[in-house]
């Protein structure tokens, strides 16, 4: 087994955010692309605190990739303190609701598609849940994800997968 092999064995068993921010940094420096995402799943499907495979756990896990994009492209931590208020006001559902109507795209649901990352927008979210939420915003959340060019027969179906 080579070094990245080892390293990618290390990273799924890793339960250690600081040792995964710490994998993530050096392999982006390294151009060791595929650690590096490696390593940014597995961080971001540990930090949150609800349970996987709900819609809190995936709407938690895009926030911390969000906010973990933004700590590295801007060099010091970065949060969604509106977005995370917003939460605290109106809960996860609300939150996504209304971002898969408003009448134009998210900050976030951009960088993520620019950042490859179609299955963590809010949109991909309500779709996996679509049982959490009306008819109109699961339309509106597929509308906005074909519209930006997301195949969405290629969206994991569970955030287990991601």
């Amino acid at each position: 087994m080579n070094d990245q092999a080892k390293m990618l064995e290390f990273v799924s068993r890793c339960q250690d955010p600081e040792n995964l921010r710490s994998i993530i940094k050096n392999a982006r420096e390294r151009g060791a692309t595929e650690l590096a995402n490696a390593a940014f799943r597995k961080l971001i499907s540990i930090l949150p605190q609800e349970r996987p495979g709900t819609v809190e756990h995936d709407f938690w896990q895009t926030i911390h990739a969000f906010e973990h994009a933004l700590t590295e492209e801007r060099g010091k931590t970065t949060r969604l303190a509106r977005t995370r208020q917003k939460v605290a006001r109106v809960g996860v559902l609300k939150t996504l609701e209304d971002w898969a109507l408003s009448s134009k795209e998210t900050d976030g649901f951009t960088m993520l598609l620019e950042r490859g990352m179609p299955e963590l927008t809010g949109e991909a979210i309500v779709l996996r849940h679509g049982r959490q939420f009306g008819t109109q915003v699961v339309v509106a959340a597929r509308q906005r994800l074909e519209a930006a060019g997301v195949d969405i027969t290629t969206l994991p179906e569970h955030s287990t997968s991601l």
